[in-house]
């Protein structure tokens, strides 16, 4: 099979994996947007002795607040740095039932179809070439009537000034070069992936942030970072 990353992503992300759990660093946005994330989730999918699979984990960010939330974990990545990160932060933290693993997500669905009550890909469909082969995986991995909760950046002259000139450029909140603006995706897009998979969309949310009051916050408003509710019939 081949692989459905980037090198020159997953060379980046490795790059910067020993300041994943620097709330000051690079990763400072996903610090901040994690309870959010984790509280929608909760709000649709509660958590508690579910088995869930995160994939583009990185450095567990997410998978560490869902296993703390009670669900057991296994968090994937293709970044091995980012990966040996997540573990050692799991061993120091002492964070109960979550693991991690090097793996693809079409691999694992290979391995393991219909092996999860919960699958999330939260800020990973615009880092790979081919999204639409990432959901099928995700529809294939998630069991009958489970879950599967997107997040990602849509593709519009707006989310252009607001997550990369903004971002990037202007407020410094992620390193230059973080996000490639052919690469986001259109929600109408994601939708028709998510349809060709086999998943139903259930709700959207949109990520917004203030940076003069430095808050984010959840809304209707889908226009620059949103999020995708999904089910598998």
């Amino acid at each position: 099979m081949t692989i459905n990353a980037d090198p020159a992503e997953l060379a980046k992300f490795s790059d910067l994996a020993h300041r994943w759990w620097d709330p000051e660093s690079e990763f400072k946005p996903l610090h901040q947007i994690n309870p959010l994330r984790l509280q929608w989730i909760q709000s649709l999918a509660p958590l508690q002795g579910q088995r869930v699979l995160d994939i583009g984990c990185g450095g567990g960010i997410l998978s560490d607040a869902m296993a703390r939330a009670g669900a057991q974990v296994l968090g994937i990545d293709l970044a091995g740095k980012a990966l040996k990160v997540a573990q050692l932060h799991a061993l120091e933290a002492q964070t109960p039932n979550v693991a991690y693993r090097e793996a693809s997500a079409e691999d694992l669905a290979a391995e393991a179809p219909g092996s999860f009550d919960i699958v999330t890909c939260m800020e990973m469909l615009e880092h790979v070439p081919d999204p639409a082969s990432v959901v099928r995986a995700c529809a294939t991995l998630v069991k009958p009537g489970g879950r599967v909760f997107y997040s990602t950046i849509n593709r519009n002259p707006k989310a252009f000034l607001f997550a990369i000139v903004g971002a990037e450029y202007v407020l410094n909140l992620l390193p230059r070069g973080t996000h490639e603006y052919q690469k986001f995706i259109r929600p109408s897009e994601l939708a028709q992936h998510l349809r060709a998979a086999g998943l139903t969309l259930d709700a959207t949310r949109g990520l917004q942030y203030n940076p003069l009051t430095k808050r984010y916050w959840l809304d209707g408003d889908t226009s620059v970072n949103y999020m995708f509710a999904t089910h598998k019939e």
